[in-house]
């Protein structure tokens, strides 16, 4: 497995190669959460699909004391505050990443998916309903849904769209009921292409049985 560290214009980010390489390989994209870097969700590429190209990207913005973030939060308020400008920056700077590596690395366009934790799931179910056909399939893993930038009614063009929930009822950061909810509302506009999972004893973190959920999900969307 080959891992190069690589600063483009946009996004920096880490590349791991296919271990079952094969002509316009299909692409996934691991989001990572707050306080987060390229390094926290990469070990997932050794277990998704070998013909995946899986690339970890890293956030824009210096989070508050460690690592980075994909938007600020303000904490100190009596409810924490989302900038939401910085969201809809940080949804459209990913998506035009996408399709820089989709050309960059010729990947196949019709199977981009994205694999997003916390803030990262916010960021990826995100561009994934405001970019019909950028994306084939998410992977929303201990996150949310922000009604500032969720549609209430499906756009065309995201009838192959498939999303995949998961979340721990344990979980500290990001409650239970915001995945929960998450789910119904993209069930309204997916239908039953969003399938939800939930773990009693799983806290804010992505443990055995859920990376083996996400990859066996992510397997199945590829085919044989």
């Amino acid at each position: 497995m080959s891992r190069t560290l690589v600063h483009r214009r946009t996004l920096v980010h880490r590349v791991v190669l296919p271990r079952n390489p094969g002509p316009r390989p299909p692409l996934l994209v691991l989001a990572h959460g707050l306080a987060g870097d390229e390094e926290q969700l990469l070990p997932l590429a050794a277990r998704v699909d070998p013909r995946f190209l899986v690339v970890s990207v890293r956030a824009p913005r210096n989070a508050n004391r460690v690592g980075f973030a994909w938007y600020r939060v303000r904490w100190r308020m009596a409810s924490p505050r989302r900038e939401l400008a910085q969201v809809v920056e940080s949804r459209d700077l990913l998506a035009r990443f996408l399709e820089e590596l989709v050309t960059a690395t010729e990947a196949d366009p019709a199977r981009v998916f994205l694999l997003g934790f916390s803030q990262g799931a916010v960021l990826s179910v995100a561009v994934a309903l405001a970019r019909p056909g950028l994306v084939r399939g998410v992977v929303a893993h201990s996150g949310r849904l922000l009604p500032e930038v969720t549609p209430t009614a499906a756009p065309p063009g995201l009838e192959r769209l498939e999303v995949l929930v998961l979340h721990g009822a344990a979980d500290e950061m990001v409650h239970v009921p915001r995945g929960r909810e998450a789910a119904e509302i993209l069930r309204r506009l997916l239908g039953p292409r969003v399938t939800y999972r939930e773990w009693p004893d799983l806290g804010h973190a992505i443990l055995d049985e859920s990376a083996a959920e996400a990859a066996s999900w992510l397997a199945a969307r590829l085919g044989p």
